[in-house]
């Protein structure tokens, strides 16, 4: 029989009950036995079986609880995941980790001594677009890469009421929420750059936090990285544009779990789940095998309940962790690098 593990949510906004509720729900092997809701008890909604408590030491105290999902605001994350290793419990943190290098190399030796698995929720990892990404740099399709630029612009000129997110607090802002995604996938395709070089601004009228950047990273052999995001961009351009020596591939679009999540879809319930309709498939024109190619390339379905089985099998099976802390550690550190930068006005060399 296969071993259950039971899971604590801690926190219930947008991240519990978007993206890791119904995920955690999706896996065997995974109960979600207890969420953590200050004010409310919207998870029996569609988790009836759930118990819900006020306070986050009862999943922590709890004995039976396997694994601790943390989905708080940012600044909580450290607190929250260290009381949880010290109790024995597997963690995983919603992105990003924590708010620190220093922080979250704590963490990372916390776990290995309790010998216990430590991860953090990069989803995006498993967005089909990238996935098909990752698919056409595997095939060398476009040669030597010289460029790759990705964005996660938005428009929501107004500014959101009752969030932590609005507020002047460690770890608020969009590069800490958007820049994790951007900055990991980067680090996933390319390793840790050589510099990094930063604009970081605040464009809303009545803003009290940043939200736009452009983060440039450069690596060896002339290649650059370009990720920026902003909140006021309400005609989309592409979200992926690479170029190399052989050719280019250009991808519009957003992945549809999210939308989907939101919608209150499940993947367990749709055989088609992730798939993106042919309209945003992303364009290739390309010199491939001495021959031009230019049309459109399948985007591959995306899957979030993959970061998930990961996790359960890491726990049960020791197998290795998708995403490894050590790499959201290296994540904290260039928007670190890329906050100073900033405020420095110049270009920083990489360093832990």
């Amino acid at each position: 029989m296969n071993r259950v593990l039971n899971v604590g949510l801690i926190g219930y906004g947008m991240a519990g009950q978007t993206f890791h509720a119904p995920i955690i729900s999706a896996i065997p092997g995974l109960k979600l036995k207890t969420v953590v809701e200050r004010t409310s008890a919207k998870s029996k909604e569609h988790y009836p079986w759930v118990k819900v408590v006020p306070d986050p030491q009862a999943v922590l105290e709890d004995e039976t609880i396997d694994l601790v999902v943390i989905a708080t605001p940012n600044a909580t994350h450290f607190e929250l995941a260290k009381q949880a290793l010290l109790r024995g419990k597997h963690v995983v943190v919603e992105k990003p980790f924590t708010v620190t290098y220093q922080e979250a190399k704590e963490l990372i030796d916390l776990a290995r001594q309790q010998n216990l698995r430590l991860s953090v929720y990069q989803n995006r990892r498993w967005d089909g677009d990238f996935i098909t990404v990752k698919r056409v740099l595997e095939n060398h399709w476009l040669g030597r890469i010289t460029e790759y630029e990705a964005h996660f612009d938005r428009y929501r000129n107004a500014l959101k009421p009752n969030t932590w997110k609005e507020k002047v607090l460690p770890g608020s802002g969009i590069v800490y929420d958007l820049g994790s995604h951007l900055l990991d996938q980067a680090q996933m395709l390319f390793g840790l750059p050589q510099s990094i070089t930063a604009d970081i601004r605040s464009q809303r009228d009545g803003t009290e936090v940043e939200d736009n950047f452009e983060i440039i990273l450069a690596y060896t052999e002339s290649l650059k990285v370009t990720l920026k995001a902003g909140m006021l961009v309400r005609e989309l351009g592409p979200h992926f544009m690479l170029h190399g020596t052989q050719g280019s591939f250009v991808k519009y679009g957003l992945d549809p779990q999210e939308s989907a999540l939101k919608r209150g879809l499940r993947p367990q319930d749709d055989p088609h789940w992730g798939t993106e309709p042919e309209a945003q498939w992303g364009k290739l024109n390309a010199e491939i095998a001495g021959l031009h190619f230019q049309g459109n390339i399948e985007t591959t379905p995306g899957d979030y309940r993959s970061y998930y089985k990961n996790v359960y099998e890491a726990i049960v099976s020791q197998e290795d962790l998708f995403v490894k802390p050590e790499q959201a550690r290296n994540t904290i550190r260039m928007i670190e690098l890329a906050i100073e930068s900033n405020h420095l006005k110049k270009t920083l060399e990489f360093t832990e």
